[in-house]
């Protein structure tokens, strides 16, 4: 039976996938997060004719014709403003932030001013009316539009918010996304590690993939290779409410690969199992209920690639979140020899060069090297049946960050 194709696979892992409802966060807790709705202005900013410096508020016909002696009559600071209106021959001391009084409509700067004896100020400097003042609304007005359905919120679109009168915002849910590792043969780091064991590392890589995605992570440990045991991990998720279950090995084919049986058991409907990828071939697709399950090889390299290509895009449209694969072109610096059925993900160094990228493929690609995939920037994505390809041709690159 012929391997499926990498992007059928991806199509069926996010038909039918929606976005997850909203949900109202304090406005501390929006960074990061997907607006879920349109927000729109709550008061106007400035609420007042404000002053952009500090310096004196008068008026230009005043100051036209140099010298003018003005009298001082008060002044008019942030958060107090001058209590009355200003004449004809008169200046109001102010700074930067406050209300402009009634009647003056230009700001005489204060380098632009000398005061005089007996309550007057002298201007040195003419100055056009409407000058140095930011008149109300001038960043917006209440009603008006701010940010956009699907905005991803950061610091300023954070500050524009609280600035427009907002506490708590409209947010789409986070996807949980639980993770299982399964095998007699895994240790957490820092424990002690048996002479046939190893570090489960796999499980923190796929977390940190996924909260990069704005996921939340629900980490059902390490599970022992026993049918029972990873049914009941298996619940915990479904019953935890996770979007998408992750599991790492085990979904292979051997007497000791418990998971692929255990998950059709619990109900799986399962969408595919083995895909013409390298690495990453024995990669699972199904059902239970609502629950998506991701089955992820054992190996590290083919667990982080196919994470790369098929958890973050779900992640992100369960999240409301845009995701376009960083696909560029290259050209090899070293020769590649012909490629068989499946489509080939070979790590590489991309760097620029005086006519564009140049991607360098690492000599040694087995999937259980973590070195070279931390050291690489780029996966070199050779189609199936590609033909040999030397030194100077061109390819596509996958980049990774």
């Amino acid at each position: 039976m012929p391997l499926l194709p990498v992007d059928e696979a991806l199509e069926r892992i996010l038909e039918g996938v929606k976005p997850l409802p909203a949900e109202m966060v304090r406005i501390n807790e929006a960074d990061g997060r997907i607006l879920a709705e349109q927000i729109k202005a709550q008061r106007t900013q400035p609420p007042f004719n404000a002053s952009a410096m500090d310096g004196f508020a008068v008026r230009a016909q005043d100051v036209a014709s140099l010298p003018a002696t003005l009298s001082l009559i008060g002044e008019s600071v942030a958060g107090r403003r001058f209590d009355g209106s200003l004449g004809a021959g008169q200046a109001v001391r102010i700074f930067t932030g406050a209300p402009v009084p009634e009647g003056a409509d230009t700001i005489l700067i204060q380098e632009n001013a000398r005061t005089l004896p007996n309550g007057q100020v002298e201007a040195v400097q003419a100055v056009e009316k409407g000058r140095h003042i930011r008149r109300a609304g001038l960043d917006f007005n209440e009603g008006d539009a701010l940010l956009d359905e699907g905005r991803l919120m950061g610091p300023p679109a954070i500050g524009l918010a609280a600035a427009a009168g907002h506490t708590r915002l409209p947010v789409t849910e986070r996807p949980l996304v639980a993770i299982l590792a399964t095998g007699d043969e895994l240790v957490l780091p820092g424990e002690p590690c048996g002479p046939d064991q190893i570090v489960a590392s796999n499980g923190f890589a796929i977390g940190a993939l996924a909260k990069a995605e704005g996921a939340r992570i629900l980490d059902l440990g390490i599970v022992r290779d026993d049918t029972a045991a990873i049914t009941t991990a298996v619940k915990r998720a479904h019953h935890a409410g996770a979007q998408v279950l992750v599991t790492l090995g085990g979904a292979s084919v051997g007497a000791r690969d418990l998971v692929r049986q255990a998950l059709l058991d619990a109900g799986l409907s399962m969408g595919f199992w083995k895909i013409a990828m390298r690495p990453g071939k024995p990669l699972m697709f199904g059902r239970l209920g609502e629950m998506r399950v991701l089955g992820l090889p054992g190996n590290p390299v083919s667990s982080l690639v196919c994470a790369h290509l098929f958890l973050r895009p779900l992640v992100a449209r369960l999240g409301r979140r845009s995701f376009t694969p960083d696909l560029r072109s290259a050209v090899l610096s070293a020769p590649l020899k012909e490629n068989d059925e499946r489509r080939d993900y070979i790590r590489a160094s991309v760097a620029a060069g005086p006519e564009g990228l140049i991607a360098t493929p690492f000599p040694v690609q087995d999937s259980s090297m973590l070195t070279t995939l931390a050291a690489a920037n780029a996966l070199i994505v050779r189609e199936p049946e590609a033909p040999a390809a030397e030194a100077g041709a061109r390819c596509r690159v996958l980049m990774l960050g």
